[in-house]
């Protein structure tokens, strides 16, 4: 389905039957065109020069009512198709509204009911339980206490869910940084909030009692660690772990002591992970980061990314001293990175409407549309929250997140943000224009791509570099924030990891100092 797409019927209309709007189009209703075609087709007698420029002038005058007829009837579609979706649009948020109204109210009163029938737990343990379900799904990260006292058992199959929260912190309360989080109006002087120069930290409720551990594949130096960590976790900290089942048949294969490591069967099991798992820990670089984060298609767990590829932007933690590490993040509280996430779709020109897209993806660190195998330069549509931006023409272009600023972006001649920092990155892939700049969208904004019907090829969308998708004429991709963030835990805190990883991946801004014994001024 695409905004542009022009009925043929009003595309092919004759100016006779219209009705123009404007005076330079009425002055030639005179000549219809199908007398001008007439007119030009017939036979010139003689080599008369003015009848020849007449016949050309009257050959330019059909192209341009042609052009207007065309455009009119292209504008009004779009106008009309605009409308539409912006009705879709407004339905959707009132009944988003109305869900989370409906939400609140059915929280109140089950907390009425747990304060006022405390015979009941069981019962209302199951309910609170299916009640965070249906809130971590649509409000992002969050924890319930629906824990019970006691230790954990370890032959019994429950999980139970660690809680913890979230909260603003800066170095110290005298500290210059320290502002005031509201805004106000004194005196004809306005200050804001300055929430960025604040760090998120994360504190336990209740201890975690679940982690799962994901590695980086055909590593035996990885898998050496694995073991060794998995065994002090369990023997140390009592804790349940799960791992892919590849990791237990490899770990199982050496020793039969591994047996208690509990892994997913299918699809439907990995869904529901982030209801049993406390903490995510990751053994590998920066793409097994991104693996992690794929497994989740909502809320995720706290992330502890431990570095063992060749890159690191995202992996701040050292495996040598793994053990002090935990012992950190199980104690709390810690510094917390909230990394976000594109949400993307593919509108495929057949739809009926804006509902019928395919499954959603959500990558960590960009979106691409390129070119593909193709010669012809890409020829892209980009719309921001239903206002016009530009056409792309070059090799293609990338949609991403602050997180994989530091990726393809950076790459293609995007800036380095800060992934604390939300918002969508708009860099053009080597377009074939000296002025085409990136840019930097606020993250509350919808971008939508489209491949114009006049396009001479397809385009190819891949997203973290992979899952590549065949964008067709009249397709559409269409990118917004999602709501669930991917949460890192920090070494030290957001911004001193983010700066550490830019020097040492990057060695940004690595040169030798200016020599002091040279010429000064006098």
């Amino acid at each position: 389905m695409a905004p542009n797409k022009v009925n043929s019927s009003q595309g092919n209309a004759s100016m006779s039957c219209s009705q123009p709007e404007n005076g330079f189009i009425s002055s030639f209703s005179l000549f219809p065109e199908k007398a001008v075609q007439e007119l030009l087709q017939s036979p010139i007698q003689g080599s008369d020069d003015h009848l020849v420029e007449f016949s050309e002038a009257l050959r330019t005058v059909a192209k341009a009512l042609r052009r207007v007829a065309e455009g009119k009837a292209s504008a009004q579609a779009e106008a009309a198709e605009w409308k539409r979706k912006y009705e879709l649009e407004r339905t959707r948020n009132l009944q988003f509204e109305d869900k989370e109204k409906s939400c609140l109210e059915h929280q109140a009163d089950f907390d009425d009911m747990r304060r006022n029938n405390p015979v009941n737990q069981p019962t209302l343990c199951n309910e609170a339980n299916e009640q965070a379900e249906r809130c971590c799904s649509t409000n992002g990260i969050c924890s319930h206490e629906v824990l019970r006292d006691g230790k954990p058992d370890f032959n019994s199959k429950m999980i139970r869910k660690a809680s913890f929260k979230l909260s603003w912190y800066c170095k110290g309360e005298q500290s210059d940084q320290h502002k005031h989080d509201v805004v106000s109006f004194e005196r004809g002087n306005i200050t804001t909030a300055e929430r960025s120069s604040k760090q998120i930290s994360l504190k336990w409720e209740s201890c975690p009692q679940t982690v799962l551990i994901l590695t980086k594949p055909n590593s035996v130096s990885v898998q050496i660690l694995c073991a060794e960590m998995i065994r002090w976790l369990r023997q140390q900290k009592k804790l349940h772990i799960y791992v892919e089942p590849r990791v237990r048949v490899e770990l199982l294969t050496e020793s039969s002591y591994f047996n208690f490591l509990e892994t997913w069967n299918d699809d439907k099991e990995i869904l529901m992970l982030h209801t049993k798992v406390d903490l995510v820990i990751t053994l590998g670089g920066d793409g097994t980061v991104l693996w992690a984060a794929s497994m989740f298609k909502g809320p995720v767990p706290p992330l502890v990314p431990f570095s063992l590829g060749s890159l690191g932007f995202m992996t701040p933690f050292y495996s040598e001293n793994y053990k002090e590490c935990l012992e950190s993040i199980l104690k709390g509280p810690i510094s917390i990175t909230l990394r976000h996430r594109l949400l993307c779709h593919v509108i495929r020109d057949a739809a009926k409407n804006e509902y019928e897209t395919e499954e959603p993806i959500l990558v960590l660190n960009e979106v691409t549309i390129d070119r593909g195998i193709s010669s012809y330069l890409t020829n892209l549509e980009c719309y921001c929250d239903n206002s016009f931006v530009t056409c792309v023409q070059g090799d293609g272009l990338i949609l991403s997140t602050t997180s994989g600023s530091t990726a393809y972006s950076l790459a293609a001649g995007g800036s380095m943000v800060h992934p604390q920092v939300p918002g969508i990155l708009f860099t053009p892939i080597c377009p074939h224009s000296l002025s085409f700049r990136p840019l930097i969208f606020p993250e509350h904004v919808t971008l939508r791509v489209q491949v114009p019907f006049n396009s001479r090829s397809p385009a190819w969308a891949s997203f973290d570099g992979k899952d590549r998708k065949r964008l067709a004429p009249g397709d559409a991709l269409v990118c917004s924030m999602a709501p669930w963030p991917v949460p890192t835990a920090c070494l030290v805190d957001s911004t001193n990891d983010f700066l550490r990883s830019i020097h040492e991946g990057l060695h940004w801004n690595l040169r030798k100092t200016q020599s002091f014994d040279g010429p000064r001024e006098l």
